[in-house]
């Protein structure tokens, strides 16, 4: 295998964790709306990589996410992080219980 196909094969393994410890770390905090930058935070995860996964779970509808000032839907190319909030929808849950899978998540 070469350098380039590694470095491929870490990104998405890390891609995979990443998703699924976001996902329990939004379930861990509650039920309700929580502050995306907060949740980046207390991960301690790179700013990209976040987004990235973020993006992914909301594409994958496992999050819905909405702006902190006017509890409208948003979309996250639209708002920086700190102005949005976000929480598991009924299938991020199915997904977090073991009900269904995602090959892109490592729950």
């Amino acid at each position: 295998m070469n350098p380039e196909e590694m470095m491929k094969k870490a990104r998405a393994a890390v891609f995979i964790k990443n998703n699924g410890k976001i996902l329990r770390g939004i379930n861990m905090i509650g039920t309700d709306y929580n502050n995306l930058a907060s949740i980046r935070s207390a991960l301690n995860m790179d700013k990209d990589e976040f987004a990235d996964s973020v993006n992914y779970l909301i594409e994958s509808e496992f999050v819905r996410i909405r702006s902190v000032y006017t509890e409208a839907e948003a979309e996250l190319a639209d708002y920086p992080m700190d102005e949005l909030e976000g929480k598991l929808t009924a299938k991020g849950v199915q997904l977090l219980y073991g009900r269904i899978s995602d090959p892109c998540v490592d729950n």
